[in-house]
């Protein structure tokens, strides 16, 4: 089999810096010449989306052969020719310039002055094209640390062009790191397994000085700020040429289904899609406290909801809602905001499709009303609501019949639960190494796991003392958990309101309270399980990787990271991480150690 394997990997000569959008909107993006970069070495390469997708054979083993690591570094192994390199007359050997140019698209960001986006765009990645899967799916390929392009913020800050590489610029320079290709991986694949949407790792190459170039995959790469520079432009014809684009890509990709023939109708659909997406995303980011910095400039997400760029991304123990990012001295949102920018995401959105219809582009203030908005805001409120059912342990037959049967009890029952998630720290803010926040004081999975136990050991009710002493964090303090007259309340109403929806779930499947009250106490015993990973942990996890001597190979490093994945799963338990090998094993029960240690973090 190894004999038949070992061939010259001809799938990954389709990626080689063609890609449909090009032609789509050519000015939309800047053409680079590349040249093969020396010195690399794959660090890590996902095999399993590689068979996945279809770059290599689905019965390929988890073996990095000579010529599959060749092919990897031929295919991305690569740094553009640049601005710089060109003014300064640098000449590179014919032979390890690639015969096609690679893009590096331009989209709005708010890091630049320009509130156009006459100068921004990817800043040190390029495309490296475009494949079509064996599910019959095209996927986009981008490489981050490919080099400087003329659309960082650092040649917009300063009007000059930099050497890729240059260390008196650190952003700028055009470089990645490889913890940041680690930190990406982990944190994607984990992202990954909650079956929420992410671009992936597929492959890490690392340099010298900790460097790397690291490889990321999606269905589809566009974000909103690649719609919206052309909307603060004016650009119709680009606007209507990438929509085109756009929408063409999801109805070959299956994700549009029943796309309409009619213009209008096409516009309206496109608009009740993205209303839809968002406002689901924004509800899941609060439910499962990931913060993403949404902002105007529709930057840091992508056009299906799917999470990108996690140099910025973190996942918190609690509902940390003051926590901010600190960019340079400009903070970004906060996790409460994220909401609202996702809406004003869906009113520029309104806002484009009616300068589509119309080709008179309206100001954005007269689309604050609009149908959209409404759906949006119809859509998060139930969806949040239906969220926080699932985590309790509701299947999501369960949950939906609570929400269309027995809406105002799941209601009430939300917002006794926000009560307590949203308290903070009476000590107020604090300085982070990467921001500012305010602590979260109570952990909710904890009540979640524990109450169903309680009422099953024949407990009517817990006292507010208990209640609170099973929540509290280890950010609370002793003022932080005083039993008030108004929290004897609410931890009553919050018990109440639980007992209520057992009963009505129970009566739905025919079942004794008892019965259904075992069922969901397993359930919540998976799903709020102690282990939740936080973004602390995920940088200590890759700390510890780094530590590891002698490190890790490729086929290691690729097996942590899915037998990591997999525990994190419902239908996983650490009976399946004791079966693994030692040095696995071990690696395993580091990483939840971390994620123990750090669960209420950041």
């Amino acid at each position: 089999m190894a004999k038949s394997l070992n061939k010259n990997y001809s799938t990954f000569d389709k990626i080689n810096g063609k890609h449909p959008l090009k032609k789509a909107i050519p000015s939309g993006h800047i053409d680079y010449d590349v040249r093969c970069r020396p010195g690399g070495k794959v660090r890590y390469f996902n095999f399993d989306l590689a068979r996945e997708i279809g770059l290599i054979p689905k019965n390929h083993p988890n073996k990095l052969y000579k010529e599959l690591s060749d092919k990897i570094l031929h295919t991305f192994g690569l740094i553009i020719i640049n601005e710089y390199d060109k003014n300064n007359g640098k000449v590179f050997p014919v032979d390890q310039i690639k015969p096609n140019k690679y893009m590096a698209t331009r989209y709005l960001q708010l890091q630049h002055k320009s509130r156009t986006g006459k100068t921004s765009g990817d800043g040190r990645s390029i495309w490296n094209g475009s494949f079509l899967g064996n599910d019959s799916k095209y996927y986009d390929f981008s490489s981050c640390g490919t080099g400087a392009t003329k659309l960082s913020p650092a040649t917009s800050k300063f009007n000059k062009f930099f050497e890729s590489g240059d260390p008196s610029i650190s952003y700028g320079c055009g470089y990645s790191e490889v913890d940041e290709g680690l930190e990406t991986l982990f944190f994607s694949e984990v992202i990954n397994s909650y079956d929420i949407k992410t671009e992936r790792a597929l492959a890490i190459i690392e340099y010298k000085d900790s460097m790397a170039i690291n490889v990321r995959v999606h269905e589809n790469l566009l974000r909103p700020s690649h719609f919206f520079i052309h909307l603060k432009q004016n650009n119709f014809s680009m606007l209507e040429n990438l929509f085109n684009y756009h929408c063409d890509r999801e109805v070959k990709n299956k994700n549009y289904l029943g796309f309409p023939k009619e213009r209008d109708a096409q516009l309206k659909y496109f608009l009740e899609k993205i209303s839809h997406t968002f406002s689901h995303l924004s509800a899941v980011f609060e439910d499962r406290y990931i913060f993403c910095w949404l902002d105007w400039d529709g930057d840091n997400i992508l056009m299906d909801g799917g999470i990108l760029d996690y140099g910025s991304i973190r996942q918190f123990g609690l509902f940390h809602a003051e926590y901010r990012y600190d960019d340079d001295g400009r903070y970004s949102t906060n996790i409460k905001e994220q909401k609202d920018k996702a809406r004003y995401i869906v009113q520029t959105f309104a806002q484009m499709v009616d300068y589509l219809e119309t080709g008179k582009k309206k100001p954005i203030q007269k689309f604050a009303n609009h149908w959209s908005l409404k759906l949006f805001d119809k859509e998060f409120a139930k969806f949040k609501r239906f969220l926080l059912l699932k985590k309790v342990g509701y299947t999501e037959e369960e949950s939906q019949h609570l929400i269309d049967k027995h809406y105002i009890i799941a209601d009430r029952f939300y917002k006794q639960f926000t009560y307590f998630e949203r308290r903070q720290a009476a000590r107020g803010m604090k300085k982070l190494p990467d921001g500012i926040t305010r602590d979260a004081i109570f952990c909710m999975r904890d009540i979640l796991r524990e109450l169903p136990q309680y009422l099953l050991n024949g407990y009517e009710e817990l006292s507010t003392s208990d209640f609170i002493k099973i929540i509290q964090s280890h950010y609370a303090s002793k003022k932080d958990c005083q039993v008030t007259q108004y929290r004897k309340k609410k931890s009553w109403l919050f018990q109440d309101y639980f007992k209520k929806l057992i009963k009505h779930a129970a009566d739905f499947n025919k079942q004794s309270e008892l019965e259904f009250l075992l069922k969901l106490s397993i359930r919540s015993s998976s799903i709020n399980r102690i282990e939740q990973v936080t973004g602390d942990s995920i940088s200590h996890i890759v700390m510890m990787i780094n530590e590891q001597k002698p490190r890790l190979d490729p086929l290691e490093l690729h097996e942590l990271c899915v037998n990591f994945s997999n525990f994190l799963k419902l239908d996983h338990n650490l009976q399946l991480v004791q079966s693994l090998k030692k040095k696995q094993y071990n690696l395993v029960k580091e990483c939840f150690e971390i994620v123990r240690e750090y669960r209420e973090g950041i």
